[in-house]
């Protein structure tokens, strides 16, 4: 909380030397950068003021108490008997039901066994569903053995809500919960969220994504981008009843969602509207932080561009088409803040093309954002305030600096411009999968926009170099400019080790697929005399 106040401060000092007309220099960068950090400071301070307030502990003495005759009615503690996941569940002493959803589609047999497995021994009696829009016999072979039960429909209309919406007509539990195939869940999971709907106004419980695949820099960088996140936005967004559903670890009242028609089917960020829409009807919201299921976050280029294409696309439609701040929108004014900053968050993710144009504008035709009338290590002291203390804040939470996560956030805007696009002229989203692991196309056919803004970023540094040598001294702009393509750098080296490691994954496809040719064209051969 210390470093939060301290970065708080650090935003508003920063934000008034930029304002500060005295620091004003040429209009064309200058109005690059006020924009750019104009949309940084703003959402940085409503981050903090959020951040404040995740001390608030959702669970209550209702929680608590029916926490302890989930599996005890009689409150005289007694031990359940059978196997866990025959154990009655009750709440206000009266027996309930619920089912367990897993949306599959095309994700392979081993994942879809580790959640299924897991899903079908959780603590508390529930039936497990596999609802496979993948139409897979093989999955629904696999359901069989691990039994659970299977559905499968016509059609994919409405993706993962639609997928939900059509077991929703068929399952009859009174909760549900949401896995995508790839999240593990934890024993607990109903011990820990199913007592929160004592109280009649919950419509869902939602609990983190936790990553267990952080092993090369894109997961790590995307998994770790959303840590602070989970660790502290969405816990303080529960004061403000604005925490919304993520997707998949999440529960669901089954009366809340019929009144409001069902999963919200005409966007494909189905969880933030869906969330929206049982807001404005008047529901609460429960977020916990603590972890009940492990899952795989994008490993490659192709998946994570696809994943944050697909977020940042549900985000701008709210921002364009359902905008929290109407007057139309039954909505508290906390929570419209709150959508406010999910509706434009990926905003974010597009001001770091603003900011890499200042510099070559100063190389190229002498243009300077800041007229600087204070020494060097004054003007860095104001940018510090800023930058600095949000990486304190992110290194506190992350128990390190993550570099990953950095170089992810500069190099992400074409991703972010085409979502703002797609949303704009309300183009259709196809669904990928997050965690799917059957790409091996070139990563390079999903970052050409960053191909070309190195080129440009490297023959601009060039450039700089050249002529600050001539004048004898390295200007700042060249310095800015030589850190941006250094970031991008990093992300072409990332994109060449990925794009190796595919090619190599091609060639072993393609020999084993061969040999198997090979071994179907060689007839069986049978001892003589035998009989088959």
């Amino acid at each position: 909380m210390l470093l939060v106040l301290l970065a708080s401060a650090g935003v508003i000092v920063y934000g008034i030397f930029l304002l500060n007309p005295t620091n004003r220099g040429d209009w064309l960068p200058y109005a690059l950068v006020i924009v750019a950090e104009t949309i940084l400071v703003v959402h940085a301070l409503l981050a903090m003021w959020t951040v404040l307030s995740s001390g608030h502990d959702p669970r209550g003495f209702t929680f608590h108490h029916a926490q302890d005759r989930l599996y005890d009615p009689t409150g005289l503690r007694q031990e359940p008997q059978g196997p866990p996941e025959t154990w009655p569940v009750h709440l206000d002493d009266l027996p309930v039901s619920v089912d367990v959803f897993i949306t599959t589609y095309g994700e392979d047999l081993g994942t879809i066994r580790r959640t299924v497995a897991a899903a079908v021994a959780m603590e508390g009696e529930h039936l497990t569903w596999v609802l496979d829009d993948g139409r897979s016999d093989e999955v629904r072979d696999l359901a069989d053995e691990l039994g659970a039960r299977y559905l499968r429909r016509l059609s994919s209309n409405g993706a993962k809500a639609g997928n939900i919406n059509h077991a929703l007509s068929i399952a009859t539990g009174e909760y549900f919960v949401i896995l995508d195939a790839d999240f593990v869940p934890e024993p607990d999971f109903l011990f820990e969220t199913l007592p929160f709907f004592a109280s009649q106004d919950v419509a869902f419980v939602q609990t983190p994504q936790t990553y267990g695949n952080t092993h090369n820099l894109i997961s790590r960088g995307a998994g770790y981008m959303q840590a602070v996140f989970y660790r502290y936005i969405q816990p303080g967004r529960n004061r403000f009843n604005a925490a919304f559903s993520v997707g998949t670890n999440v529960i669901f009242r089954r009366s809340a969602i019929a009144d409001i028609g069902g999963m919200y089917t005409d966007s494909k960020s189905e969880d933030v509207w869906t969330s929206l829409l049982l807001h404005e009807k008047g529901w609460r919201s429960v977020y916990i932080p603590k972890t009940l299921a492990v899952g795989d976050t994008p490993e490659t280029i192709e998946a994570y561009t696809k994943q944050q294409q697909r977020w940042a696309t549900g985000g701008f439609e709210i921002m364009f088409t359902h905008h929290p701040l109407s007057r139309k929108r039954t909505l508290t004014v906390d929570q419209r803040l709150q959508y406010s900053v999910t509706a434009t968050h990926y905003l974010t993710g597009i001001a770091p093309l603003l900011l890499l144009a200042v510099p070559p504008l100063n190389i190229y035709f002498g243009l300077t954002p800041i007229d600087l009338q204070i020494s060097p290590v004054t003007w860095v002291l104001y940018y510090a305030g800023f930058y600095v203390l949000q990486i304190a804040v992110a290194f506190y939470t992350l128990g390190s600096f993550r570099w990953e996560v950095l170089m992810l956030a500069a190099v992400s805007f074409p991703i972010y411009v085409r979502a703002l696009v797609n949303a704009l002229l309300r183009r259709e989203q196809r669904w990928h999968v997050t965690g799917s692991r059957t790409g091996t196309a070139s990563p390079f056919n999903f970052i050409l926009p960053q191909v070309l803004v190195f080129v440009f970023l490297l023959l601009t540094s060039l450039v700089g170099a050249w002529r600050d040598l001539d004048a004898g001294a390295i200007t700042l702009a060249l310095a800015w400019n030589i850190t941006n393509t250094l970031i991008l750098g990093a992300f072409m080296v990332t994109a060449l080790r990925e794009h190796a490691a595919s090619r190599r994954s091609n060639r072993e496809r393609s020999a084993a697929r061969h040999l198997q040719d090979q071994s179907d064209d060689i007839p069986e051969l049978l001892p003589t005399g035998g009989t088959s």
